[in-house]
């Protein structure tokens, strides 16, 4: 899995100055450590807490949670929070085993999913905390790739092109004769099922004669290794590999539009700006002091915690949504 941890020159100059991040490692694990308040934040929760907090799911929430993780160490003493990624639906196999308290996750929880969590009597409480901009990439070196339409997605990535569709000219005339290579999520990723049913028009419905990976970083090496070669993931990694990918720009019957936090926010990069998720475990919330108190510093200082990320922030309906579900939650 991949791993993205939180440097300081990752944060805005402000919020340095206001939480005083401490730099990290490369660990697999985000450990919560500090104590007191930190100025310019809410959702403090005053008493020392102690104890573990576990999370799996999605890759691209996963570097979120970790952020949220490592600023909270700042406000809170004695709490350890492990953050893993084994891909949304691996997360929530987790998750409704009992095996963690929350699960990342880049597309809502299937009836499947459901349903087993049902079986074992798991409760649990759905939190949008960013917005997404799965955003579609080539090399740096690639000429001729500047705009998609939806439909010459499709063309490349739906089951009709295994085997069949394998240079460029195929997809668009105007393109050159030049082998075609893609990179993507695995199956149990959620940008790979919301990509697959955004553009292929069914969930998991996609050629298979791909690379695939659930390590994103694994994406970013294939694609900026060849001028022909075409990937896709979420906004963040597109943004922190700015200097060896180009973003393609995305033509859903409006226009070529140009991914970023903008269009996330006001739905003009269509079809593929999509919420993003953290599922929480209501027993872990109202039993785990530990969970409760770091729930509701994320909920509080989510604009924080996602733009030290380098997320797409929440707007303010949404914020206000998920302060409210989170309140609930303490109800």
């Amino acid at each position: 899995m991949n791993r993205r941890t939180l440097s300081r020159a990752a944060l805005p100059v402000a919020v340095v100055l206001s939480l005083g991040l401490a730099a990290c490692g490369g660990s697999n694990e985000a450990e919560a450590t500090g104590g007191g308040t930190a100025a310019g934040t809410s959702g403090a929760t005053g008493a020392a807490v102690t104890g573990e907090v576990v999370a799996d799911g999605s890759s691209t929430v996963g570097p979120l949670t970790e952020a949220a993780a490592e600023l909270f160490r700042e406000t809170n003493s004695g709490v350890n929070i492990t953050v893993q990624t084994s891909g949304t639906g691996g997360g929530f196999e987790k998750f409704c085993q009992g095996q963690t308290d929350m699960s990342n996750a880049s597309r809502p929880i299937k009836d499947e999913e459901k349903a087993i969590c049902d079986g074992a009597s798991i409760a649990y409480t759905e939190l949008q905390v960013a917005t997404d901009a799965l955003t579609v990439v080539t090399s740096k070196d690639n000429t001729f790739l500047t705009c998609l339409t939806t439909a010459e997605l499709k063309k490349l990535w739906e089951p009709a092109a295994e085997g069949k569709v394998s240079t460029w000219n195929q997809v668009n005339p105007a393109f050159p004769n030049e082998k075609i290579e893609l990179f993507g999520p695995g199956t149990d990723s959620g940008t790979f099922d919301y990509f697959t049913a955004e553009i292929n028009g069914e969930e998991g419905a996609s050629r298979t004669d791909y690379n695939a990976s659930e390590d994103d970083n694994v994406i970013v090496q294939g694609v900026s290794g060849s001028k022909n070669a075409l990937g896709y993931f979420g906004y963040t990694y597109f943004e922190e590999n700015a200097s060896t990918l180009k973003a393609v720009q995305v033509d859903s019957g409006k226009g070529c539009v140009t991914p970023s936090v903008e269009t996330a926010q006001d739905g003009s990069y269509a079809p593929l700006a999509r919420p993003l998720f953290v599922y929480v475990k209501n027993a872990a919330y109202t039993e785990k002091p530990q969970v409760k108190a770091f729930v509701d510093w994320y909920a509080a200082n989510d604009e924080v915690a996602t733009k030290a990320a380098q997320f797409v922030p929440l707007n303010e309906t949404q914020v206000t949504a998920l302060k409210d579900a989170v309140a609930k939650l303490g109800s």
